[in-house]
């Protein structure tokens, strides 16, 4: 079956260091080159999702008392200004690869990981499960004029999702996948190009003793529930696509974060 995206081989780009500094500590950074490409693979996530609601919450004080802590040190220093009004708001950084046409916004605390197998890949220090990837097509292999090659935006999403549960399968006795189709939608942003949106839920669950005889003693398990956001454009005979993935219980928190990320998402000629 064909994929929506191909492998393709890249030159080695220019690295830029990555900021692991606070969210608060810093405005927001732009940068004009491109990243170093992955060379080793991620780290499995092993953060059940109890664990990570927990996370989610240390990041959240976290934040919250560096937003109070820059709050203070400002009325100490600067008795006769105003607190500043982005002390508690979340700091974003823009990525540029000029090399390969495209940026978009992400999280500044989010970090790089090499060898993911995407172009470029990010992921939150604390949520393992919390990533977004950037992956685009071969010119050498697909010849995209327009996302209408995908046909509506109700047609592609079923593509999207038929790539991500190609990309899940798994040869694990017991397992299942369940997924759906939340929305899609398309937009033209300030460029003047359009865009895809599509947003899937799949839920993976898997039987506690695979093995068992009889099927009372094969119990299925939820094993994770995820939130999968993809953004589709074609520029340069390619077909872009910007992936986050998050848990269902994060989703519910950051998603006015995570919807700023897709909507930062653009592609450029080159």
């Amino acid at each position: 079956m064909e994929t929506l995206l191909s492998p393709r081989s890249l030159s080695p780009p220019l690295s830029k260091p990555i900021s692991n500094s606070s969210s608060f500590s810093r405005p927001i950074s732009y940068q004009s080159a491109k990243f170093a490409k992955p060379e080793s693979p991620p780290p499995t996530s092993l953060l059940t999702d109890a664990k990570q609601a927990c996370a989610v919450g240390k990041r959240r004080r976290s934040m919250m008392m560096g937003g109070l802590l820059m709050s203070g040190l400002t009325m100490l220093s600067e008795a006769n200004l105003p607190t500043p009004a982005f002390a508690l708001t979340p700091v974003f950084r823009e990525y540029i690869d000029t090399f390969d046409g495209y940026s978009f916004k992400y999280p500044q605390n989010w970090i790089q990981v090499r060898g993911a197998g995407a172009d470029i890949f990010f992921r939150d220090p604390i949520v393992l499960d919390e990533n977004l990837s950037v992956e685009f097509s071969s010119p050498s292999s697909s010849k995209y004029k327009s996302l209408e090659d995908l046909g509506s935006p109700e047609e592609a999403g079923k593509k999207v999702l038929r790539q991500y549960l190609t990309e899940f399968m798994s040869t694990r006795l017991g397992v299942k996948r369940e997924s759906n189709i939340l929305t899609t939608s398309s937009r033209v942003a300030d460029d003047g190009k359009l865009y895809y949106q599509v947003e899937v839920n799949i839920k993976s669950y898997a039987n506690n003793n695979e093995l068992a005889v009889m099927p009372q003693d094969r119990v299925a398990r939820l094993e994770w529930d995820r939130r999968y956001l993809a953004v589709l454009g074609v520029e340069n005979n390619r077909l872009y696509s910007l992936r986050l993935q998050t848990p269902e219980k994060v989703f519910l928190e950051e998603e006015k974060d995570l919807r700023r990320v897709m909507e930062s998402f653009r592609v450029e000629k080159i």
